[in-house]
């Protein structure tokens, strides 16, 4: 396996949720390792005013979701195959302590990939997880690098 640099986000989209200046973040990531995939991915943004009133200024809720979909020819280079999966992306949601993250897994039994997006954090893991799944089956992939 070849170590690829994680994905980068593009910020599409931006919806207000309270006068406190808390925000959604709507952001796609392409997978850097299958090209024809695009994941969306919200989190949760804290405006100042919000962060003054519960004083923790460096830390973001770490509650995310996402949906995958093929948007284009599915193209698959030098991929995890491993049941852990890769890491894609990470985006920071404090200082030091918590991020999340989106994992892909192969599911060679379905010909499936499985986009996990989870918090990570160095103490007192989280359950707050989403998934979403791109079947391969029936489609016309190409598969660089594996035989």
């Amino acid at each position: 396996m070849t170590a690829s640099q994680p994905a980068s986000a593009d910020k599409v989209g931006e919806v207000g949720v309270d006068w406190l200046g808390n925000d959604i973040i709507v952001e796609a990531i392409h997978d850097p390792q299958v090209a024809g995939v695009t994941c969306h991915v919200t989190y949760f943004d804290r405006g100042v005013i919000d962060r003054l009133q519960k004083g923790n200024w460096f830390e973001d809720p770490s509650n995310s979701a996402i949906s995958c979909q093929q948007t284009g020819p599915i193209v698959i280079g030098d991929i995890d195959l491993g049941r852990g999966g890769e890491e894609v992306f990470k985006q920071r949601q404090s200082l030091i302590w918590k991020s999340v993250v989106v994992k892909r897994i192969y599911d060679k039994a379905n010909d499936t990939l499985i986009y996990l997006s989870h918090a990570r954090q160095v103490q007192d893991g989280s359950a707050k997880m989403a998934v979403s799944t791109v079947p391969l089956h029936g489609r016309d992939v190409i598969w660089k690098g594996r035989e």
